[in-house]
């Protein structure tokens, strides 16, 4: 399933659906009704609910007549993590080329480097992502797969790490460069709509092999990230193993998983996000994030 949050003209309430035959969506919440079953009404409260929710709508979605055209909604982030576990320097040449722009270190790192976005960064498609000019002038794109956890995972084990995976989804790791702190990340990468998500969230078993899809991302149409997953220093289990060995991953829990080279840092001159720039992150079998910049100031 390729499950949404939406809202529609003169109705702010989100609702939970999902994207059917490419561009046409299907309200779970109204399917529901009319069937006389129960199923949540949002993406996080489904994850939570487990199995028995989802073979619920799946079995609406199978009998779905009433949808409507994509054009016709207004996608939000799928959902709103209660954690958002970024993954740095996770692709060879992104370590490679973060050393020269960024000073970070030449050697690729032994284990997963981690740092956290809260939640109050995310946005969704189509949201802005804000350039105040007063706290940077190096805004930087990083296209990166995304996991959303579906069962709790602690202390688990690499081999049984892919039961604890609900979906897939993009996030682009929007990143002021020049606000690093003695090394530390949280305010460089955490401020608010620094977590472009979305535009589905598509459900494991659409993805049969998460380590083998094409990622790219483009800024006004010119291509600046090309790459694909199996380029991962340490692959989706191998993360899920070592994030839960001392932290517990929640249902709805978002991993990003690292961004490939292409970073805005790295290009020879630099270049960066301005207001009036649009950012679209692609990700092979789940879609494009599309994102304006604008002026926050």
């Amino acid at each position: 399933m390729r499950l949404l949050t939406y809202r529609t003209d003169g109705d702010d309430t989100p609702r939970l659906g999902a994207l059917l035959d490419g561009d046409r969506v299907a309200d779970l919440t109204a399917l529901a009704t009319a069937a006389g079953a129960r199923l949540p009404t949002g993406l996080l409260e489904l994850i939570r609910a487990g199995e028995p929710a989802l073979a619920t709508a799946r079995d609406l979605l199978a009998g779905a007549r009433d949808t409507r055209p994509l054009g016709e909604v207004t996608l939000c982030a799928p959902l709103r993590p209660g954690k958002i576990v970024g993954v740095g320097l996770n692709y060879v040449e992104h370590v490679a080329e973060s050393h020269r722009s960024l000073d970070t270190e030449r050697e690729l790192p032994d284990r997963p480097v981690l740092f956290s976005k809260p939640s109050t960064a995310v946005t969704g498609p189509g949201q802005p992502i804000l350039h105040n000019a007063d706290l940077t002038k190096q805004l930087d794109w990083e296209c990166e797969l995304a996991v959303v956890i579906g069962e709790p995972a602690s202390r688990v084990a690499e081999a049984d790490a892919w039961r604890h995976v609900f979906g897939y989804s993009i996030v682009n790791d929007v990143s002021a460069r020049d606000q690093r702190r003695s090394g530390q990340w949280f305010f460089s990468k955490g401020q608010d709509s620094f977590a472009p998500f979305g535009p589905v969230v598509v459900t494991a078993d659409e993805i049969p092999d998460p380590q083998r899809l094409d990622l790219s991302l483009r800024v006004n149409g010119e291509l600046r990230q090309d790459s694909n997953t199996r380029h991962m220093l340490f692959g989706i289990a191998r993360l899920i193993a070592d994030i839960s060995s001392g932290v517990t991953l929640e249902p709805g829990d978002v991993i990003a998983t690292g961004s490939p080279s292409g970073v805005g840092a790295g290009m020879v001159p630099p270049q960066f996000l301005q207001p009036g720039d649009l950012v679209e992150a692609t990700i092979e079998r789940i879609g494009t994030l599309a994102n304006p910049v604008i002026d926050a100031r």
